[in-house]
C-alpha cells in the first residue's frame, strides 16, 4: 500500500544492551511486473526510555487495576457531552453485582438507585459549571441481589483549556457502616436525652467554688433564675444565705466522701416557693479541678403532704366530729377526743373492742347487712344510726365508714366519722310535723292528705275499688270568728275536728286544708252509694252542738264529692278542685247537705277559649311587658339581684298584673310560648345592661309546664349561646314548689343539667306546697324564696313566725339561699333580720320596676338604718321573739273587740295570756336575773289592767 508504515522493534547495542528502535517510512519504488516493493525510505529512531516509560506506567496501570478491583469504592468517569460512562472500574460489579456494562448512562445509573434518593442523587449533573472541588453526595442504592447500600459519592467537574466542563469523575465509597454508626450515634444522643427528659430533677454542673458550669432542667420556671443568669456565676450571688450553705456543705461532703444527699433547701422560683432535696456526686475524682454533679428534686408536694398529715393528726385530735379508726376485723385501734366525748367511753375502755358496744338494738339485722355490703361493694357507706351512750342513753348520728387500701389495694383500715345529730333528728321531727300536720287540729295538712290521696289512687287501681273525695266546708264559720274571736273559734274546729274523726274508718283519711277547709279521702269502697253512710255521719256530727266557754254553738257544714277512678286520666290535684266546686255548688242548693260532683257541669269552656284567645291575640301584638322588683341584702344594702315579673299593658284596662290572665292559661299550651318570651326579652334586657354596665342576676318565673317540656333546656343553652356576653350564673330559674314536686325526677334531673352550665334555680313561694324533706333534698336548687303570706303576717301570728323560724332552720341545714317575699314594712325587715335572714324583696324595698327605671334607683337605694343596725337574735332568744308576737297578738284581739269585730274579749289574767305563760315559765327560768326582765315583767302587769280598765 502506499502508505507510510510504522514499526518497533528491539536491537542490540555494541555494548551488548537491548534499545528499542521505532522505524518508519514508506515505500518508494515498486517492482513493475508484480508491484511489489523493491525500495523504501525511512527513519529509525532510539525509544528505549520512551518505553521504559511505558512499560512502568503499565505496571502502574496494572496496580492501579488491582487497588481498583479490591477497594472498596467504585471509580466512575461520564462524559458530559455524550451522557455516557467512559470508565467504571472493576469493583462495581463487586460491590453492587452488576455487570460493568449495566454503566451505559444516566438512566442506567439512577435505575440502581432507591427510588426516594432519585432526585437528590442526579443532583451532581447540575454541579457542572463548578470547578476546583469535590461534591459529595450520600445517597441509596439497591443491589443486584436486592440489599440496600449507602453510599458516598465523591465528585469532580474535569474541564478542557477553555474552562468547559467536559466530563465528571467520581469515586463511589460503601458508607452503610459509617451510616450505621451515625445512626447508632445518633439513638445513643436520642437516648440521653429520653434519659434527661425522664429524670424530673434539676441538674447542675458545678465547681468546687459553688460555680454554675452547665444546668439542665426540664422545666426551667423551677430554677431560681434564668439560665443565662445562672451560668458563670456561684451559688452564693444567686441563693439566700440559708441554701448557698446548705449547697456548699454538699459540694464539701462530696468532695470528702465522693457523694452527699439528704440536704433540703427551700427556694423563691420562677415558678414560686419550692423545696428541693439535694443530691451531689463527684464527677471526677482523677480530674482537677474537681466538678460535681448535683440533682435538685422537686419535693414541695412531699412537703405539703408532710405538712397536711401534720394538719390530719391535729384534725383527728382536735375534730368536733366522733372518729374511730378499726383493723379489717372491726376491732378498734384508734379514737379521738370527740368520740370519748359523744359516747362516753374513754380510749382505753374502747381499744380492741368492736363498734358494737355503741349497738342501741334499733336497727335491725338487715340493716347491718346491707351496709356491710355497701361498704364492700363501693368501699364507703353513709346513713343515719341509732347508737347507745355508755350510760345508755340512745343518740341518733350521722355515720361515715371508709374502707381504706394499701399499695396493693387490699383493705387495710376502716376510718367511721361521725355527729350526734339527736337535737336535729328532734327538730327535723317538729319540722316534719308542722310540714304534714296542721298546727291547730293536728290533722294531716294538704302535703299529708295529698300523699295518702295519691296512695288510695294506686289502691283503688290494684283492688279495683272506689276512693270517695269529699271536701267540707263549714256554714257561716265566719260569723262565729268575727263575733266570739278567733280562740273560740280555733276550739270549735278542734272539737269538731275529733268528733268527725272518730267516724271514719282507720284507713281513710280527714285532712284539713287551712280556716274551716277540711277534705276526707274514703277508701276501698264497693261504689260510689257505698260512700252515702259515711257523708251522712259527717253531717250529722257537724249539726251536733259544741260548747265552749259557757256558750253553745250550732253549725252546719257543706259538703262536695268525687270519686275515683274516672273515665279519663285524673291527677289528686284535679279532684280536689272537683270536689271544692260541688262543695260550692251544695252551698248554693241551700247548705246542710252534700253534692256529688257532675262533670257535664264542669266542660263549660267556652269563656275560658275567648280568654286565651285575648291573651294570645296580647303577645302577638307586644302588649306584654317585664317589671323588675330587687332582690337585696337589707343589711349590708347590696343589691343581690332582680326579679322579672310579667305585666299586661292592655289597650283598654291599663297595665294589669299576672293575676289578671296567667290563672287563665294555667296548663294551657300558650302558657308555654309566653314562658318562652319572658325568657327572650329578660335576656335581651340582660344584654342591653351588659353593654352599659350594668350585670345583675335576673329571676326569671318558670311554669310548671314549660318545665316539663322534653326540650326546656337544649331550647334554654340555644338562646344563652346566642348571648355570649350573659354570664349562665346572672340567670336564675324560679319554679313553684308545688310544680317542682309534680315530677321531681324530671326536675331534679333539669336543673342539675342547667346547673353544669351555671344556671341556678330557686324554689319559689316555698312552704305553700307539700315537700317533704326528703323532697327538699333530692331537690339541687339554689335558692328558697318564703311565700309571702308567711312574713306578711309573722309580725302578729305565732303560728306564722313558727313556720317562718322553722322554714328558715330547714333552708339553712339544706346550706340554701333564703330570699323572703313580702316585705312590706320596716318592721318586716327588722324581724327577718333577728332570725338571721338578710336577703329579701318587697314594697319596703321597692315595687317592681320598668327596666329603663332601674338603674336610677340602684343608684340612690340605701337600705334604712334600723336594717343596718339590727342583730340576729341567738337561738336561746328566739322564744322571746314568738313571745312577743304572741302579746301583739293579743293586744290586736283587745282592738277588735273595741271595733266590735269580736263577741267577747280576750282573757285580762296577765298569767293566762301566751306571753303571760312564757313569762313566768321559761322567760322565769331564762331571764330573772336581768334588770330589764323585771322591768318588762312589771309592765307586762300594767298592759293587762289597762285593758281590763278599758274593757270595763
Amino acid at each position: 500500500e502506499d502508505i507510510p508504515y510504522r514499526v518497533k522493534f528491539r536491537m542490540k547495542h555494541n555494548d551488548g544492551s537491548w534499545v528499542w528502535i521505532e522505524g518508519s517510512g514508506r515505500v518508494i519504488e515498486r517492482d513493475a511486473e508484480t508491484g511489489s516493493p523493491i525500495r523504501l525510505c525511512g527513519t529509525h529512531q532510539d525509544i528505549t526510555e520512551r518505553v521504559q516509560v511505558e512499560l512502568k506506567q503499565k505496571e502502574h496501570y496494572e496496580k492501579l487495576q488491582l487497588l481498583l478491583e479490591n477497594i472498596n469504592g467504585i471509580s466512575w468517569e461520564l462524559d458530559l457531552l455524550e451522557g455516557t460512562f467512559t470508565y467504571v472500574s472493576p469493583s462495581a460489579e463487586r460491590i453492587l453485582g452488576y455487570p460493568i456494562e449495566s454503566w451505559v448512562n444516566m438512566d442506567s445509573w439512577v435505575s440502581m438507585v432507591l427510588p426516594e434518593d432519585r432526585e437528590y442523587a442526579s443532583n451532581f449533573c447540575r454541579i457542572e459549571t463548578i470547578a476546583g472541588r469535590d461534591h459529595n453526595f450520600e445517597y441509596r442504592m439497591r443491589k443486584k441481589n436486592g440489599a440496600v447500600i449507602w453510599v458516598l459519592d465523591i465528585v469532580t467537574v474535569v474541564k478542557d483549556d477553555s474552562n468547559q466542563p467536559i466530563k465528571l469523575a467520581g469515586f463511589i465509597l460503601d458508607n452503610s457502616q459509617q451510616k450505621k454508626a451515625e445512626k447508632a450515634l445518633r439513638q445513643n444522643e436520642k437516648d440521653q436525652r429520653a434519659i434527661l427528659a425522664a429524670i424530673p430533677d434539676l441538674m447542675f454542673v458545678l465547681d468546687a467554688e459553688g460555680r454554675y458550669i452547665n444546668i439542665w432542667a426540664n422545666d426551667p420556671q423551677k430554677l431560681a433564675a434564668s439560665e443565662e443568669l445562672l451560668l458563670g456565676h456561684t451559688v452564693s450571688e444567686i441563693l439566700d444565705v440559708n441554701s448557698s450553705e446548705q449547697v456548699m456543705a454538699a459540694l464539701q461532703e462530696a468532695d470528702e466522701t465522693g457523694h452527699s444527699s439528704g440536704q433540703v433547701i427551700n427556694l423563691i422560683t420562677l415558678e414560686g416557693n419550692l423545696w428541693f432535696e439535694l443530691s451531689t456526686s463527684l464527677k471526677d475524682r482523677d480530674s482537677l479541678p474537681h466538678q460535681f454533679i448535683m440533682l435538685a428534686r422537686d419535693i414541695t408536694k412531699r412537703k405539703h403532704n408532710e405538712e397536711r398529715l401534720k394538719l390530719a393528726a391535729s384534725v383527728f385530735t382536735h375534730a368536733r366530729e366522733g372518729i374511730f379508726i378499726t383493723d379489717i376485723e372491726g376491732k378498734i385501734l384508734e379514737v379521738n377526743n370527740a368520740f370519748t366525748q359523744i359516747t362516753g367511753y374513754s380510749r382505753a375502755e374502747v381499744r380492741g373492742e368492736n363498734p358494737r358496744i355503741l349497738k342501741s338494738g334499733r336497727q335491725d339485722p338487715e340493716f347491718y347487712k346491707n351496709m356491710w355490703r355497701r361498704l364492700n361493694e363501693k368501699g364507703f357507706w353513709t346513713g343515719e344510726i341509732w347508737n347507745q351512750h355508755k350510760n345508755g342513753e340512745l343518740f341518733s348520728e350521722q355515720l361515715t365508714i371508709t374502707s381504706v387500701l394499701n399499695v396493693d389495694d387490699k383493705k387495710q383500715h376502716y376510718v367511721a366519722l361521725f355527729t350526734d345529730i339527736t337535737e336535729q333528728k328532734d327538730h327535723q321531727q317538729q319540722l316534719e310535723n308542722i310540714i304534714h300536720f296542721d298546727a291547730l287540729t293536728n290533722l294531716p295538712n294538704r302535703l299529708l292528705l295529698t300523699d295518702r290521696l295519691n296512695q288510695a289512687m294506686v289502691q283503688a287501681q290494684r283492688r279495683n275499688s272506689i276512693v270517695a273525695i269529699a271536701f267540707l266546708d263549714l256554714d257561716d264559720f265566719k260569723v262565729i270568728n268575727d263575733k266570739y274571736g278567733h280562740s273560740v273559734g280555733d276550739q270549735l274546729l278542734t272539737t269538731l275536728a275529733g268528733r268527725m274523726q272518730k267516724t271514719l274508718r282507720e284507713g281513710d283519711t280527714i285532712a284539713r286544708l287551712g280556716g274551716d277547709e277540711f277534705v276526707i279521702v274514703l277508701t276501698d269502697l264497693i261504689d260510689a252509694e257505698a260512700s252515702i253512710p259515711w257523708l251522712t255521719r259527717l253531717l250529722d256530727e257537724t249539726v251536733k252542738s259544741i260548747n265552749i266557754e259557757f256558750l253553745t254553738f250550732h253549725i252546719s257544714a257543706s259538703i262536695g264529692v268525687t270519686f275515683y277512678p274516672q273515665a279519663g286520666e285524673i291527677e289528686a290535684e284535679q279532684l280536689l278542685r272537683q270536689a271544692d266546686q260541688a262543695m260550692y255548688q251544695a252551698k248554693l242548693e241551700g247548705k246542710k247537705r252534700y253534692h256529688i260532683f257532675d262533670a257535664d257541669e264542669d266542660r263549660n269552656v267556652r269563656g275560658r277559649h275567648e280568654d286565651i284567645k285575648h291573651i294570645r291575640h296580647a303577645l302577638e301584638n307586644n302588649e306584654f311587658v317585664l317589671y323588675y322588683q330587687p332582690k337585696v341584702n337589707m343589711r349590708s344594702g347590696e343589691i343581690i339581684g332582680v326579679e322579672a315579673l310579667i305585666r299586661w299593658q292592655h289597650p283598654q284596662r291599663g297595665l294589669l298584673s299576672p293575676y289578671h290572665f296567667l290563672p287563665l292559661i294555667e296548663n294551657h299550651p300558650l302558657s308555654i310560648e309566653l314562658g318562652e318570651w319572658v325568657i327572650d326579652r329578660a335576656l335581651c334586657q340582660m344584654e342591653e345592661w351588659h353593654s352599659v354596665g350594668l350585670d345583675l342576676e335576673v329571676s326569671i318565673n318558670i311554669s310548671a309546664l314549660q318545665l316539663q317540656q322534653s326540650n326546656f333546656t337544649t331550647r334554654l343553652f340555644d338562646r344563652l349561646a346566642d348571648s355570649p356576653d350573659i354570664k349562665p350564673g346572672n340567670l336564675v330559674l324560679e319554679v313553684l314548689e308545688t310544680s317542682a314536686l309534680e315530677d321531681i325526677l324530671h326536675v331534679s334531673q333539669v336543673i342539675q343539667s342547667c346547673s353544669e352550665k351555671g344556671i341556678k334555680f330557686a324554689l319559689d313561694d316555698f312552704g305553700t306546697g307539700y315537700s317533704s324533706l326528703t323532697y327538699l333534698k333530692r331537690l339541687p336548687v339554689a335558692q328558697l324564696k318564703i311565700d309571702q303570706t308567711f312574713v306578711l303576717d309573722m309580725l302578729d301570728d305565732p303560728e306564722n313566725l313558727a313556720i317562718l323560724e322553722g322554714i328558715l332552720g330547714l333552708g339553712k341545714a339544706f346550706h340554701h339561699q333564703i330570699i323572703a317575699e313580702g316585705v312590706e314594712t320596716i318592721e318586716h325587715g327588722e324581724m327577718l333580720l333577728h332570725l338571721g335572714n338578710e336577703l329579701a324583696q318587697g314594697y319596703a324595698i321597692a315595687h317592681p320596676l320598668p327596666a329603663a327605671d332601674l338603674p336610677h334607683w340602684i343608684q340612690v337605694w340605701q337600705p334604712d338604718p334600723l336594717w343596718s343596725t339590727s342583730r340576729t337574735i341567738s337561738r336561746g332568744d328566739i322564744p322571746l321573739l314568738f313571745a312577743s308576737t304572741e302579746h301583739r297578738a293579743w293586744i290586736r284581739t283587745i282592738e277588735e273587740w273595741f271595733n266590735g269585730e269580736r263577741a267577747i274579749p280576750p282573757t285580762m289574767n296577765h298569767y293566762q295570756c301566751r306571753f303571760g305563760q312564757w313569762l313566768h315559765n321559761e322567760g322565769q327560768a331564762r331571764y330573772a336575773k336581768q334588770s330589764a326582765f323585771q322591768a318588762i315583767e312589771k309592765l307586762h302587769e300594767e298592759v293587762h289592767v289597762i285593758a281590763a280598765e278599758l274593757c270595763q
